[in-house]
């Protein structure tokens, strides 16, 4: 990798070393740069300005550095946000979804950042605005809505809000006769909440000092908070609690998993202070989720060797294990996804030949047929209803170039009705790109799915620079989904790809499984590979690729650039997962023990503790010719803490072999997911674009017609 002499020849700043020792299971390890992680971090998590100053000191160096670094790129980032900004219909609205005598939907004001609740009549009139995030982000550095669930009476509505960026939400009760918040205002909540029959009361989850979502509380509206009764407490640090409402207002659903194992309780909303009925106590391995159905529990599960997943159904008197009884059999190969129950129909998302589809099947007679979508590669989402009693489901479809539809399908007449279709004011015209679904040979003989998007004008000889996306974790897998923003690169020549590595569930249950734990290795060598297959293929050539990776992602952004670093042109890792085995050896991280089936228990076992350091990047950051890289991170991030990218890049600038320019930036005010405001995510975006355009020596292209 030859040095980039695109960037300015800057000094970095300095990080001092203070090598500390860790030895485990016999092994010794020393990492110089440990005294960036803040002792306090908990509190800083509540209060940024708690932060160690002389860490404060260092990471407004890297800010400043990496600025000054990327100076020349302001007017090309004004460029990118204006570009990016026109595409988005700034009043846009969702479709109201209906619930009795109303319809509910979310929308955007011109100029807004924030999102704000509304209802209508159910038929249609006058909007009644319920909530307004630009109204209670006001002065806030830093803002996000965790939710908004109304009352089953339409009177009460259920919020939350993050103003650090550390997910510890504040619970609100908002009057929607009055407009105004009631008194009752619970702190450091999961966000999530579930009223009671009577709609005086909801149960809620409350996190503990490390961040953990443990305890379940019942709040009676008018009452303090601090004398609310616990309903449910989940010793186990290895596991998170969720809380969930079925949408015929009979049950809460208490739902307690790891990455591997799940588990059940039932409370009727009528009792929310009873006692949890047990479905199906946790046995490791097994999965299942619930859907209610009138009488019956639908219960999607992968028990018994159902590997990628079956439906059974169970009685509502009694839905524990030995009451269920298969509906939809195990069928190896197509991955069930989600169940969505009504009166007449069941509906279920799943994923054949790699490819997403919604069945739809009648409860009576068990007859099923699929609504069927013709491009090669798409992505589907079912959209819910607050209704049980309808014959009606709402969906989302997109691809690459189709902007996001919306349509309501009638079940039992097969009638689709088209509700809204993504606008872009700016204009876009599909017939301008085209989209492939590619295959990559890796290096086990495995074919490695990638989705691509590119400007009909562009070359395909090898000239062209390209943007690489990967996750490849915890079985989540990146739709080939519409994304107006990826247009201001397509747009300036770039193929823009998706790898759909082992990690993810894009191929089945068995893709998840063929990348974790001892398998890890094969998410990055599917990543290599794909890039591998782009060069071959004549699309573009290895300094003209451009990885990208968030979270997980940003794992694989690490391991990459160690693996092969010669085969990137450049690097951005957004909130990178680069330091796995200090943060899984440390317990009182927030996500370490619900983490250790995702990626082993180093503190237990030596094999797991040998299997991270073989990959995790921090540990494995050598004299190597790494490409220009550029690391993104939160202060407050509770899931990804910023002294893993800060101690990676002070790392990779310390045994660099090639003196390619490391950049960090840290948002001292957000945390994993960035920016809150809408506009402001997009500054981010326009961000992390202008570096790969700098990379690729493309700033000045103007975008293709």
């Amino acid at each position: 990798m030859t040095l980039n002499s695109r960037f300015p020849a800057l000094q970095p700043p300095g990080t001092k070393e203070c090598p500390v020792p860790d030895t485990r299971h016999g092994i010794t390890r020393t990492d110089e740069f440990a005294w960036l992680r803040a002792e306090n971090w908990q509190e800083v998590f509540r209060d940024p300005s708690a932060l160690d100053p002389a860490i404060r000191v260092h990471l407004e160096a890297e800010n400043a550095y990496q600025a000054e670094m990327l100076a020349d790129l302001a007017g090309l980032r004004t460029r990118l946000f204006q570009e990016m900004k026109g595409r988005i219909k700034e009043d846009d609205s969702s479709v109201p979804a209906k619930d009795g005598s109303y319809a509910y939907g979310s929308s955007y004001k011109i100029g807004g950042q924030q999102p704000r609740f509304f209802r209508i009549p159910r038929d249609g009139g006058q909007q009644e605005i319920l909530l307004d995030g630009d109204l209670e982000a006001d002065g806030k550095a830093y803002f996000r809505i965790g939710g908004a669930d109304h009352s089953s009476n339409h009177r009460g509505l259920l919020w939350s809000y993050d103003d650090k960026g550390s997910e510890f939400f504040t619970l609100r009760v908002r009057d929607l006769e009055s407009g105004t918040d009631l008194d009752d205002l619970i702190p450091d909540t999961g966000g999530d909440g579930v009223w009671n029959a009577g709609n005086d009361g909801f149960v809620y989850t409350r996190l503990d000092e490390n961040h953990r979502p443990s305890k379940l509380f019942f709040h009676k509206l008018g009452t303090n908070p601090a004398d609310d009764r616990l309903v449910f407490e989940e010793t186990d640090p290895g596991y998170f609690m969720g809380v969930g409402g079925s949408r015929n207002n009979d049950w809460i659903f208490i739902s307690i998993n790891d990455h591997e194992t799940s588990e059940f309780r039932l409370l009727r909303t009528d009792d929310p202070m009873g006692t949890p009925l047990l479905v199906a106590a946790r046995e490791m391995g097994l999965q299942y989720d619930l859907e209610e159905g009138g009488h019956v529990f639908f219960v999607l599960t992968n028990a018994d060797g159902a590997k990628d997943f079956k439906i059974m159904v169970a009685p509502v008197a009694d839905p524990t294990r030995p009451n269920w009884k298969e509906l939809v059999p195990h069928e190896p190969g197509r991955l069930i996804l989600s169940v969505l129950a009504f009166r007449d129909f069941l509906v279920r998302l799943e994923r054949k030949e790699g490819l997403p589809r919604i069945v739809v099947r009648e409860r009576s007679s068990g007859e099923e047929h699929v609504i069927s979508f013709e491009e090669e590669a798409y992505s589907l989402g079912l959209m819910g209803s607050y209704e049980y009693d309808t014959e009606v489901v709402r969906f989302s479809y997109s691809s690459m170039t189709t902007p996001t539809e919306v349509f309501d399908y009638d079940m039992r007449t097969r009638e689709r009705t088209l509700l809204k279709t993504q606008e872009v004011p700016s204009g876009h015209d599909p017939e301008h790109y085209v989209t492939r679904r590619l295959m990559a040979t890796s290096h086990d003989g495995e074919l490695v799915p990638v989705s691509l998007i590119h400007h009909k004008g562009t070359p395909l000889d090898g000239s062209a620079p390209a943007l690489l996306y990967g996750y490849g974790s915890y079985g989540t897998a990146i739709p080939a989904s519409f994304n107006t923003n990826l247009l201001s690169l397509v747009d300036r020549g770039f193929i823009y790809s998706i790898a759909h590595v082992r990690g993810g569930k894009d191929k089945g249950y068995s893709w998840y499984e063929d990348g974790k734990r001892e398998k890890k290795a094969n998410t990055f060598h599917d990543f290599i590979a794909v890039a591998s297959h782009l060069v071959s293929a004549g699309y573009t050539s290895h300094h003209q690729i451009v990885a990208q990776g968030g979270s997980a992602g940003g794992m694989l952004m690490g391991a990459i650039a160690n693996i092969a670093p010669e085969a990137f042109g450049g690097i951005i890792a957004e909130v990178p997962f680069v330091d796995v085995l200090t943060t899984m050896l440390d317990d009182s991280l927030p996500l370490t023990p619900p983490e250790w089936p995702e990626w082993g228990n180093p503190i237990a076992s030596e094999r797991d503790y040998r299997t991270i350091a073989a990959y995790s990047p921090y540990d494995n950051v050598a004299a190597l010719d790494y490409p220009p890289i550029l690391a993104v991170a939160g202060l407050t991030d509770p899931r990804v803490t910023y002294w893993e990218p800060a101690k990676w890049v002070a790392r990779l600038r310390a045994r660099s072999a090639n003196g390619n320019p490391v950049l960090f930036k840290v948002h001292m005010d957000s945390g994993h997911g960035g920016a809150s405001g809408r506009f402001a995510r997009l500054e981010e975006i326009a961000h992390v674009y202008a570096f790969a355009l700098k990379v690729v020596g493309k700033t000045h292209i103007d975008p293709l017609g």
